[in-house]
């Protein structure tokens, strides 16, 4: 389908500024100094289509009506504005608006970067110019504000119970293996704030859905931001008045000041990607995988292998692991947190964060030894790192005590360093660089730990030094993405700290929890293929408690509907058990020959997409397809006290006028069936226990 992407810009009594995308519509306009929502459209209309009779948002009906909130010195400088210029650059793939606004109130200039690309999703950035020669205070930073739609309740016949209209889907829990927990609230008639990372833990992905009940619409935001933000959404209605109202706003959170602007000086502000569609949740999260994919760079789905400190790590347990690698099929193999360590401490890896070199007892030919010998079993390699962190028994803990950030109240962190120090920062990208180079790398994986409340310490201004922190972060992985250019990034954070595509604008794929344990293990791959397109969502085989409890085809399933990754089956010096081995082999065959060519830009459909619900319900039903829909594959699981053995699923990923096979990998069995039948009467079948599965295959034929 070919996709659709204008900017319109007319002027007269009111600036209008509409964009349209795929069949979104959003527009805006400026008007008595404010820039203000118009409005949206999800079925290509755009708002002014009856000329004289336009169906935009009445300003007066929202409190705080502007598309912005910014603060300078603790004053809004949202009202009083001054229209500069609004230029529009296009290219075959996408168009920008940039409209630029003076404030009467302060000495700012503010452009406004809007982009859109055919996808019913825009994303939104500011430039925010201090024309002075003295400092000003960033204290408020809502990237999106104003209404999103009205409704009269009289147009619809669904009843008037205002509480069922409107619900919110997102990750309810903020803590460090709870990743993905993704569940739906209704939302009352009232203020619903939603927090990470500031206000609350770092683990939860900074995405909210908004669904109208009673339209089918979905607005679904992300904001690409590492540090804390907000979304707030007000909801304005009563069972007594028809109209009801409602406004969404996504804010970056810290201590105030957010930033001390100096003289002259522009700042970049993060970015937002938002979208409307009117369909299905299915709809909605593909459009936004397909607008995510424009930004997110080209997914590496190379099998992964890794052992750490949970391992005993030696010259021989990382050759024979490497052995049982390559067995699997295993295309690149990570040597994980612990190789700085001295023999026998490497499970105190934190501690010695920040030498990055191979410990000479550990390694006494160095760590070249470990990469030409992994080389030579035809893999890739990969080392691990905690850049931003150094650990109390490391090398240079004493060598630069002013490196590390300071937290509140003027304590300097244990081991964090302060990544807006110029040469803090010079020495973290070029310690990259070298174990790059010097350990013949194909692939860097980045991991963060420690203290993150460290990152919101406040700078010798007094401002918040978050942002400052994240933009020198993000500036050193663009540094090496350019420099090495045929190097894998992949991301970490402690699990799922850092998933957010502020940060994934530069790393191939990442590590969402560290919980490998069903049933959690299921919900989080559910979950976090929600926010993310699945080949970005990496998940483990065996290894970090995965093998702890349920069957070895759950374990194996629930990574190959993403970025599968595969540990150890036998400790070192034990025969790896032939049978086990047997279904790894089988499940990585199917992963590269039958998944893994059209897992880059498939459709994935979400049969569970409550998590919580699913889990209260004991089952779990995760589907991804071609595009094309030639073939596809689902993961049905069942989970802690599942209530059935017997289930059906109605696949989506079918064309009613193709004929397929179906392979139920349990069995092997295989039958022919057309699409319309499989999609009338759905494909049955049996799992015979809690924490067990079944795989299913189709294919076109």
């Amino acid at each position: 389908m070919s996709r659709f992407f204008r900017i319109d810009y007319t002027t007269g009594n009111e600036y209008i500024f509409s964009y349209r995308s795929g069949l979104m519509v959003y527009e805006e306009r400026f008007e008595n100094g404010l820039l203000v929502s118009s409005g949206y459209n999800t079925a290509g209309y755009p708002l002014d289509t009856l000329q004289n009779i336009p169906t935009r948002l009445d300003s007066n009906d929202w409190q705080e009506p502007s598309v912005f909130g910014i603060e300078l010195d603790g004053q809004s400088v949202d009202f009083r504005l001054k229209f500069i210029d609004f230029t529009v650059n296009e290219n075959e793939l996408s168009a920008e608006g940039i409209l630029t606004l003076e404030s009467t109130i302060k000495p700012v200039k503010i452009r406004i970067h809007t982009i859109i690309d055919g996808t019913q999703m825009f994303t939104r950035y500011f430039e925010i110019e201090n024309l002075s020669e003295n400092c000003v205070n960033l204290s408020r930073l809502a990237l999106v504000s104003g209404g999103l739609e009205n409704m009269q309740k009289n147009r619809f016949v669904c009843g008037n119970e205002i509480e069922a209209f409107y619900s919110a889907g997102y990750f309810e829990d903020t803590r460090w293996a709870r990743e993905g927990m993704f569940t739906w609230h209704d939302i009352r008639p009232d203020m619903l704030t939603i927090d990470t990372r500031f206000g609350r833990d770092r683990f939860r992905h900074p995405l909210v859905f908004l669904r109208n009940n009673v339209t089918g619409t979905y607005f679904f935001i992300q904001t690409a931001y590492s540090g804390g933000c907000r979304f707030s959404v007000d909801y304005n209605a009563t069972q007594e008045i028809d109209d009801t109202y409602i406004s969404l706003s996504a804010e970056i959170t810290s201590y105030n000041p957010l930033m001390v602007i100096n003289p002259r000086e522009t700042v970049v502000t993060p970015e937002i990607h938002m979208g409307a569609v009117t369909g299905s949740f299915d709809d909605a999260v593909n459009e936004m995988h397909e607008h995510t994919r424009k930004w997110l760079p080209e997914t590496n789905l190379m099998v992964g292998f890794g052992m750490g400190a949970e391992h005993d790590m030696s010259v021989s347990c990382t050759k024979e692991y490497m052995k049982q690698a390559a067995e699997m099929g295993a295309e690149v193999f990570l040597v994980d947190a612990g190789w700085y360590c001295p023999p026998d401490e490497q499970m105190r890896w934190g501690e010695y964060c920040g030498d990055n070199y191979p410990h000479p007892d550990r390694y006494p030919e160095g760590i070249k030894e470990i990469s030409d010998y992994c080389h030579e079993l035809g893999m890739k390699f990969c080392l691990w790192t905690d850049i931003e962190n150094i650990g109390c028994r490391s090398a240079m803990k004493d060598k630069h005590p002013d490196w590390f950030a300071k937290d509140i109240y003027g304590k300097r962190a244990t081991s964090l360093i302060d990544m807006t120090n110029p040469e803090a920062a010079t020495w973290c990208e070029s310690k990259l660089a070298r174990m790059i180079e010097e350990y013949g790398m194909d692939m860097l994986r980045v991991d963060n730990n420690g203290s993150y409340r460290s990152y919101y310490g406040i700078g010798e201004k007094g401002d918040c030094l978050s942002l400052r922190r994240f933009n020198a972060i993000y500036k050193m992985y663009d540094n090496l993405r350019k420099r090495f250019p045929d190097v894998v990034f992949e991301n970490c954070a402690g699990g799922g700290g850092r998933t957010d595509l502020g940060l994934m604008k530069y790393f191939s794929h990442t590590w969402v929890s560290d919980n490998q344990r069903s049933p959690y293990s299921v919900m989080i791959t559910n979950g976090m293929t929600i926010a993310l397109p699945p080949e970005k969502v990496d998940r483990l085989f065996a290894g970090m408690g995965c093998h702890d409890q349920g069957s070895a085809d759950l374990h194996l399933r629930n990574t190959m509907l993403g970025h599968m990754s595969l540990n150890t089956i036998a400790p070192e010096g034990k025969q790896a058990n032939p049978v086990l081995m047997e279904k790894v082999k089988h499940s990585v065959d199917i992963y590269k020959n039958f998944i893994r060519d059209f897992l880059p830009g498939s459709k994935v459909y979400h049969h569970t997409p409550d998590v919580v619900e699913s889990n209260k319900n004991g089952y779990s039903c995760l589907e991804v397809s071609a595009c094309d829909k030639t073939k596809g594959v689902i993961a049905a699981v069942t989970l802690s006290c599942a209530k059935s053995d017997r289930y059906t699923v109605f696949p989506k990923g079918i064309d009613a006028g193709k004929n397929y096979v179906i392979t139920l990998d349990n069995s092997g069995a295989s039958y022919e069936e057309k699409g319309h039948k499989i999609l009338r009467h759905g494909i049955t079948f049996e799992i015979p226990s809690s924490l067990s599965s079944e795989l299913i295959l189709y294919r076109e034929i």
